[in-house]
């Protein structure tokens, strides 16, 4: 087993909006990974707003999540962390990397990477709150100024964080350019705690590059996940058992759309889920034949028999085209 009971050294990034309920069950039935909720602020789950506490209840979900929190304040946090472990999470992630400004400007995220104290502050706080594995996902540093991740990475381990989950990138990167793999390597080195690299992992393959090239533990792979939820078990059968992924086939993307869809529907009703869909529909038929095309379609259909139908229509057309 890996870091805290965990099955795998391959994980699902959080990603706001993308990794919720219906997506961990989808990933999860595709055979593996660990799953991490989507980001969830302290201060809406210490009002006890409902949607964001249906965002962190995993009690209904048969496999491991953990929870991952945002916030800038120790003493919502510790309260935050009480509610999650009391919601099943497996274990708390501190959100201490994400660049969004309207984050950063509430002092959360990627901003505590600039204020050391508070952050330790934090991690100390939510050690105190519950008995399950603390961990942290920072970057690489505020910019290219201020590298701070092997000196944030000591921290994080002095105030007893489980493990940590280094983005080789800066704040004021966001998602640009190339991920520094070096800077994992470098807070590999520095710190006993396991430690995930994340950051341009887009295949199985790449995954086995960057555990070779750093040193790290363990992977998260986020992006190249959209539209292929398949990547992390298959990034988890070439990293444990050399089994070399093989390509899918339309008629099981199909398959997998259609599947994540009804969980969509059961979770949010078809409604929100119509809506939800067209960004995955997107995804999923990305470097399909005439994909824009249907693209444009799809995004203005209204209701969802016909979404489906559509679906299924441009999907067995693709295969057709492609056994011609």
């Amino acid at each position: 087993m890996f870091i805290s009971d965990l099955p795998s050294r391959v994980f699902l990034a959080p990603m706001a909006g993308i990794t919720d309920r219906p997506l961990r069950r989808l990933t999860a039935s595709l055979g593996g990974g660990n799953l991490v909720s989507e980001m969830a602020a302290v201060n809406a789950i210490v009002r006890q707003n409902a949607q964001t506490c249906r965002l962190i209840d995993v009690r209904q979900e048969p496999y491991p999540v953990t929870v991952q929190l945002v916030g800038g304040d120790p003493d919502l946090f510790a309260e935050a962390a009480a509610v999650a472990a009391d919601f099943g999470a497996a274990g708390i992630d501190i959100n201490m990397g994400c660049p969004v400004r309207k984050i950063v400007s509430g002092q959360a995220g990627s901003y505590l990477m600039t204020d050391m104290p508070r952050a330790a502050q934090i991690i100390k706080a939510v050690k105190s709150a519950v008995a399950l594995p603390v961990s942290v996902k920072f970057r690489k540093g505020w910019d290219n100024a201020h590298v701070n991740a092997v000196d944030f990475a000591k921290m994080c381990e002095d105030c007893g964080a489980a493990y940590v989950t280094v983005h080789g990138r800066t704040r004021a990167a966001f998602y640009a350019g190339a991920a520094d793999w070096d800077i994992i390597g470098a807070v590999k080195a520095a710190v006993k705690i396991p430690v995930i690299g994340n950051g341009d992992v887009d295949s199985p393959q790449k995954a086995a590059q960057m555990l070779a090239y750093t040193g790290a533990d363990g992977v998260m792979i986020g992006r190249a996940a959209l539209g292929q939820p398949w990547l992390i078990a298959q990034t988890q059968d070439f990293l444990e058992r050399g089994i070399a992924p093989t390509s899918v086939s339309i008629a099981t993307v199909k398959q997998i759309l259609l599947t994540h869809i009804k969980e969509l529907q059961e979770y949010y009703g078809d409604k929100l889920a119509l809506g939800l869909s067209r960004k995955y529909v997107c995804w999923y038929c990305k470097n399909m034949p005439a994909a824009r095309k249907f693209r444009e379609t799809y995004v203005h259909i209204n209701n969802m028999p016909e979404a489906l139908a559509a679906i299924n229509g441009y999907f067995d057309s693709c295969a057709e085209r492609m056994e011609q």
